[in-house]
């Protein structure tokens, strides 16, 4: 079993221990696993996890209802177990009326089948229906107590389903499957950091970059001045920068602005550097003119 379907069955085995303690949600809970979980027209609840099968008898209030281990004809080497339904329960019932039974049902529905994973993929939160019926009360259910579902069709089956994690955090809380909301916000919290890992570093790389190529033009700019102009010509702050420059090409413009004579901040040596520019500009174009005249 992977971890996301690990993830996913723990949550449902979770949720199955907690038995709400009200009758009347009780019985919206189970009336909402024996919608989900049966196919049209079948008198039997299936569901891959045991402890799901077991709260499904027990609010059924007949321990005697035995649980069947059956294969999984979908799913390679999956394993189901099957219980009989009560005639009672055969029928879709009308939407509840009160929230809390709204709750139930949308919590029996997660139980019956729904899916929650947190990959690389991203996050995804699933209801698989197994007919346009129940995918429309299952709608309308989650519109009623949190964000619409987004819908689409899979191997004709209708499937409900969120991407946003803030929009699955809601759902899962509501339904109180709060360990798995904790273990999400572990996920993402742990996703983001680094997230904020790689943007730092790739900001930094970047940034390193950039002072590289900014180095390497400025000691170009500054052998052209010392083969064109000399730079015994140029003034003594503009020789010093030049000669720093050129003997610690890997530093950025603070770390040289520290080794000047006294000390300056980065705005100045960016100056000096600018002016040492300008000048080769103004030698390159004399340079031309010159060409140009004597041809």
């Amino acid at each position: 079993m992977g971890v996301n379907s690990s993830f996913s069955a723990d949550a449902k085995d979770a949720l199955a221990r907690d038995v709400p303690e009200a009758p009347h949600c009780r019985e919206a809970l189970l009336a909402s696993l024996a919608v989900y979980g049966c196919g049209t027209g079948a008198n039997a609840f299936v569901t891959h996890r045991n402890a799901v099968a077991r709260l499904f008898r027990s609010l059924a209030l007949d321990e005697r209802r035995s649980i069947v281990k059956v294969a999984d004809a979908r799913l390679m080497r999956a394993v189901g177990y099957r219980i009989d339904v009560p005639e009672r329960l055969r029928a879709i019932p009308p939407k509840p009326m009160h929230r809390c039974d709204r709750v139930m049902e949308i919590r029996g529905a997660f139980l019956a089948c729904g899916c929650v994973s947190a990959g690389r993929q991203g996050y995804h939160l699933e209801f698989v229906l197994r007919d346009r019926e129940r995918a429309e009360r299952l709608a309308w259910m989650l519109r009623a107590l949190a964000l619409p579902p987004k819908r689409m069709e899979r191997k004709h089956r209708d499937v409900l389903y969120y991407k946003d994690f803030e929009a699955i955090v809601d759902v899962l809380t509501i339904v109180g499957a709060h360990g798995a909301v904790l273990h999400l916000s572990d996920i993402h919290a742990l996703k983001e950091t680094k997230n904020r890992i790689h943007r730092l570093v790739n900001t930094e790389a970047a940034n390193l970059e950039r002072t590289a190529a900014a180095a390497a033009a400025a000691c170009r700019t500054i052998q052209y001045v010392e083969s064109a102009y000399g730079l015994r010509n140029v003034s003594p702050v503009l020789r010093e920068i030049a000669a720093l420059r050129l003997a610690h090409p890997e530093e950025n413009l603070a770390e040289l602005g520290r080794r000047c004579n006294p000390p300056v901040g980065k705005p100045t040596v960016s100056s000096r550097l600018a002016a040492l520019t300008r000048l080769a500009a103004r030698l390159q174009r004399g340079r031309e003119s010159r060409t140009s005249l004597r041809d």
